[in-house]
């Protein structure tokens, strides 16, 4: 049997060459798959600018860094001292975040990337005309709603109705005795406007997916869930209820049950969207960009077509983008 020059033997010499092969075959797979994932058409239906004080520049390099391909933008009312923002508390939506014109100017000048919501303090009284004004310029949302009001004052109720008026949904922010409150009784006000597209979001929304919370002062449970709370029967009874996994809240329903998010996520498929709502300034930390965990959390669920779904067409269809 003749030998290389380097001592080794023919059958050696193919038998490495074989395996060096493999191996830049197996890299070249895992990149082609990580660059087809990257590819795949995200949606983000919560984002913030000027989140914390993230800059322009930062927010567009954490989208980018995500590989989300459509933003949505969610503004603030304007700054008030009322029972209704807790006397300036929920100014910015409690997060810094930016109003309609900063939302409306950014989303036109990336045009390809970023669409916008419309808000205002709901018992202001020009509320309703602010909303308005900006649904005519092409908010998409109305939203987020994040106030210290009854989710069916009288105020609450005439931005349903223009809602109705542009066909948008509405976005709302659910905390326990904070923002939003009536979450147990909200089902008449799907019954009064079935067709108003309605979007859950935040601690209150997500924890009452657990049939056995019964204290609604905690806010981020972690127990193991039993079907059939308020929030899954909103999902399952009417329609019009979808669901906003972005956040802390979102991230946590997925987590502290897993075999029951799975089982979620298929059940509620249809009604279920994506958003990050993360302050961070670069979208790439594992440990602290929570839109990030959420899509990796999703997509280790479910299978692709779900995730799909939840990812981007659920969200496609109900902005009409």
């Amino acid at each position: 049997m003749s030998h290389s020059k380097k001592g080794f033997s023919r059958r050696e010499f193919i038998t490495g060459t074989s395996l060096l092969a493999l191996g830049t075959s197996l890299k070249l797979n895992a990149f082609t798959e990580i660059s087809n994932l990257k590819k795949e058409p995200i949606i983000d239906i919560h984002q913030h600018i000027h989140y914390v004080q993230r800059r322009d520049n930062q927010l567009l390099e954490h989208q980018k860094a995500m590989g989300i391909t459509t933003t949505i933008l969610l503004p603030s009312g304007r700054p008030v001292n009322s029972a209704s923002t807790h006397q300036g508390e929920a100014n910015g939506l409690q997060a810094e975040a930016g109003g309609n014109a900063e939302c409306y100017l950014f989303a036109s000048q990336h045009k390809k990337q970023f669409r916008f919501g419309a808000c205002a303090v709901p018992d202001m009284k020009d509320g309703v005309y602010e909303i308005e004004k900006y649904l005519k310029l092409g908010a998409v949302v109305i939203g987020e709603l994040k106030f210290g009001v009854a989710c069916d004052s009288n105020e609450m109720q005439k931005i349903y109705q223009l809602a109705q008026t542009y066909n948008v949904p509405v976005l709302m922010h659910w905390q326990y005795e904070k923002y939003n409150y009536g979450f147990e009784r909200f089902y008449k006000m799907l019954e009064k406007y079935p067709k108003v597209n309605f979007i859950g979001h935040a601690q209150t929304w997500w924890a009452n997916i657990d049939k056995n919370h019964t204290n609604q002062s905690i806010l981020y449970p972690k127990t193991t869930v039993e079907v059939g709370g308020i929030t899954d029967r909103y999902l399952s009874d009417y329609p019009n209820m979808y669901g906003d996994l972005s956040a802390g809240s979102g991230l946590n329903a997925l987590k502290r049950d897993e075999e029951h998010a799975k089982i979620f996520l298929e059940k509620h498929q249809d009604k279920l969207l994506y958003g990050s709502d993360c302050a961070d300034p670069t979208g790439a930390d594992p440990e602290s960009c929570s839109g990030t965990l959420a899509i990796a959390e999703i997509r280790k669920l479910v299978a692709k077509p779900i995730e799909r779904k939840i990812l981007f067409e659920n969200s496609k269809k109900l902005f009409r983008l």
